[in-house]
Parts: C-alpha cells; structure tokens; sequence
C-alpha cells in the first residue's frame, strides 16, 4: 500500500554522463605470462621511435586529451612510473619519451557511462555566500561504467524555501584521488587479523612494535625488526604477507584543494575494491565534543566478496579508509547514527541480509551482534528490508528511511521511528510505502528500484535524494510533520 499525496517528486533528475571520464592504468593481455611479453614489446616499440616522431605523438596526445584531464602529463609520468617496474633498461630515456610510453599505457574510463544511482545527501562544509533559508549540500553519488565497475562521485546542491533545488554544474575534468599512507590504528589491525583467523608468533612480535598510531613506514621498520633467522621459514614469509595485505586495506585518499567536489572521485584502489565502491551512505556525525566529521559506509567487491569500509573525512578533500570490523559487519547497507547515544557509537545494518538491526561499537572497534529492530512483514517488503541511510534526528524520534524488497524484486521506501534515548525500541512505523517505482523507474539497469542511501532534514522538511532503476538520481520531498503524523505506533 502506497501513503497517498504524501510525496512530492521534484522535476528534477541527475542522469549518467559518457563524457565524465578519469584516466586509468591499460596494461594489454589477459595472463600474467601475455602481461609480461606484451608490455615490453610496447615498451621497446615505442622507445625505437626517432626523437620527432615521440615528440609529434606526445604534442598530439595532450592536445587531443590535455582539456579532459587535470595535469594529464603528472598522470603519464605516473604511468610511466608503474610500467617501468616491469623494464628493464630504460635509463636513457628522455622525459618526452617516458611521457610518451605513459600514455600508451593509459587509457580513459567513463566512469557513469552505464549509470548513476544510489545518492546520499549530507550538510556541506562550506556554508558561505548563501541567502536566507538556503542551505549548501553534498551529494555522494554511485558511479557505474563499463563492467559494473563502480566508484564513490559527488556533486553540490543548494537546497531554497519552497522545496527548490539547484545542483552545481557537474561539468569539467575529473580526478580520482591520490592514494596516501594512512594513520593506522592498532587496535582495529588487531582486531582485523584476530576476526580473519590469523594471529601467529610473527604477528604478535610485529603487533607489539608498533604504536598506537601508526603509519606505512612505522609499519615497515616493524616488519624488518623481525630477525632475519625468523622470516627465513614459509611459515614466516606467508605471515609478512598476510600482514602487509592487511595493512594495505586502510589507506588515505587526497585531492587539490582548487579541484571542485564534483571532479573528485573516490575510485578502487585496492584489491577488496578491484570490483568496485558501491553505496557510499554518508553522514555528517558530530562528536562529545561538538566537533564535526563525515563518515560513510560503503560495500566493496573483488568478483568473489563483499565487504565493509568507511570513509572519514573532515573536508571531503582528504579522506581516510578503513575497515569495518564485527559481527553487524558482514553483510550490506551499514549506517551510521550521526552522534553517540547514551556515549556509544550505534549504527542500522542488515547483517542477516534480511533483517534491519542495530549494533553497537564495542571497546576493541567491532560492531556487536545486533539487536533485530524490523523484520520483513508486508507484502512490498516480504523478501528483505534494510535502510536507506543513516537516522534523521527529529524531536519525535530517529527517522530511519528502510527499503523492501516485494515481488518481481520491486524496491520501495518506506519509514520508522525509533525513540531518541533507547533506539533499540521502535515506536512508530509508516503504515505503508513511501516511495514507490513509477512507470518511469520501470525502465533502467536494474528495473522496478527506488532506492537511497540517505536523505536530509531542513526547514521542516525531508529531502530525498533516490535512485531510480540504478539508472538516474531523482529528488523527493515531504513535509516532516507529515510523515511524523502518519507514523502507526
């Protein structure tokens, strides 16, 4: 049952673009033994090109690309800087032609030209330069190109009185983020290693080298503290590995400060990832001690798994990775609550897949085993529920957005109230749907889906960014006191 005139949908829809294009590493062949000759036959190729000819192709190149990218020439070089690992004998090599074999070994990615969905819409850090009753927002958005392959985009909205929307100009070259060291965390490394079964002698010694915090290169002086006689054994050396696959999970993300939100993107970087970011559900959390951060959750896929990670940033221009740990942990569609309840860390999640839950962060940084809080029980919803993002603060309750899955796998939104001090009780729920698949959302990637990861309140109204058919990016909005009003205890 759907709630009638409840929902206004805004005249507005954010659709996939072909030409928002990143540059990736190409490196041609299929096994690793066609890899190898095929990459040093290129390479001995171009390096037997005269010192015209390599300029003539490199001005050719940037002139035909140079517009589409940020420092395209910083990019081959980079190239350039990874294919040469796997060469040898290039020291003679003049910078145009170390340029030049970067770009042969480079090639652009549209990274929506298959769909844009997913969106989740928080408070933006810049609030400057806006009139009364507006307020500027960021919205993560899911990228998907050619292979499924997904990534984390954005774009800036400004949002007006009256249910007006405005969303920035998403034109321009794009630029995925440069992959740092990140500042690591014992205890969570700890914990990660102790949860995948992998705890020896090796580990132990490594563990107790390090810091609280710590970064990459503290890392490396503790794997090389290991005396020599000790990493000698197959047993040791599948222990360093271990531990250095581990370490890689978390890592830091920049980008230039002059480079709009809406050119960065948050793309795979590891090999959890190497099948894409999916459903980045963003929050803007506020801590004990007032100050402000973003988190978001997100699913990550290598063609085999799925698995947890959050994003944490301050100004969605430096983020830092790292994995989600714990029982509530190990399936999709983790969100978190925008600040401490009782002074714990709590979070929605499905770790059933079927069930919304709430977990709570416990003193080693794992998620417990939830407690169950909605089960699927009407028809729209009967195969699986989950939520579209993190919980609203309202002065009634926490307003959960939740999805359900129904026949012929037909998403819908629907709503719950949580109480604000004991969120393990829900006190109120929608009576029906939402938001339902139009004839309009019946035709996409994934037909027959509306679905969210995340909506925002402003001047006593809901804002509901929403995917349609994992196609587009619509906009929805109700009156707060509206859906409050409706809520069935």
């Amino acid at each position: 049952m759907t709630t009638p005139g409840m929902v206004s949908r805004l005249d507005l829809t954010l659709d996939p673009d072909p030409r928002r294009v990143i540059v990736r590493p190409f490196v041609p062949g299929e096994s690793v033994e066609v890899v190898r000759q095929r990459v040093a036959a290129l390479f001995e190729r171009v390096v037997r090109l005269d010192d015209d000819e390599t300029r003539h192709l490199l001005q050719q190149t940037l002139q035909r690309f140079g517009s589409r990218h940020h420092d395209l020439e910083a990019t081959f070089r980079h190239h350039y800087d990874l294919v040469r690992q796997r060469i040898a004998g290039d020291g003679a090599l003049s910078p145009t032609a170390r340029l030049l074999v970067g770009a042969y070994f480079s090639q652009e990615y549209a990274v929506e030209a298959a769909a844009l969905c997913n969106p989740s819409i928080v408070l933006h850090p810049d609030q400057s330069d806006l009139s009364q009753g507006q307020l500027r927002t960021a919205i993560s958005l899911r990228q998907i190109g050619e292979g499924h392959l997904s990534s984390i985009g954005f774009a800036t909205a400004v949002l007006s009185p009256g249910a007006r929307i405005e969303v920035a100009d998403r034109g321009g070259p794009l630029l995925a983020g440069r992959r740092g060291s990140a500042k690591h965390r014992r205890d969570l490394f700890a914990a990660g290693l102790e949860e995948d079964g992998w705890h020896d002698e090796i580990t132990a010694e490594v563990l107790s080298a390090l810091p609280d915090r710590f970064d990459d290169e503290d890392f490396e002086r503790a794997l090389g503290a290991v005396p020599v006689d000790r990493r000698a054994t197959a047993a040791a050396h599948t222990s360093l590995e271990r531990l250095r696959e581990a370490i890689a999970a978390s890592y830091a993300v920049s980008f230039p400060a002059d480079v709009p939100l809406a050119q960065r993107v948050l793309w795979p970087l590891t090999a959890v990832e190497s099948h894409g970011m999916e459903d980045a559900r963003f929050v803007r959390f506020v801590g004990d001690d007032g100050e402000p951060a973003y988190h978001a959750t997100y699913t990550t896929y290598d063609g085999r798994h799925i698995s947890v990670r959050m994003l944490s940033t301050t100004d969605l221009q430096h983020f830092e990775v790292t994995p989600v740990r714990g029982p509530a942990a190990r399936n999709k569609g983790m969100a978190l609550f925008p600040r401490t309840v009782r002074g714990h860390h709590l979070a929605l999640c499905r770790s059933d897949g079927e069930t919304i839950g709430l977990t709570t962060l416990d003193v080693q940084n794992r998620w417990q085993q939830p407690v169950p809080l909605h089960i699927p029980q009407h028809g729209w919803e009967l195969t699986q529920v989950g939520n579209c993002g993190s919980p609203l603060e309202t002065d009634a309750g926490w307003l959960v957005l939740t999805h359900g899955v129904g026949p012929m796998r037909r998403y819908a939104i629907g709503a719950l109230l949580l109480d604000l001090d004991e969120p393990e009780r829900v006190i109120g729920q929608l009576p029906g749907v939402l938001l339902a698949p139009d004839e309009e959302d019946s035709e996409g990637y994934v037909p027959n889906v509306v679905y969210s990861c995340g909506g925002l309140l402003h001047d006593g109204t809901l804002w509901l960014p929403y995917g349609a058919s994992d196609t587009r990016v619509g906009f929805a909005t109700v009156a707060l006191d509206t859906i409050l009003n409706a809520m069935r205890v």
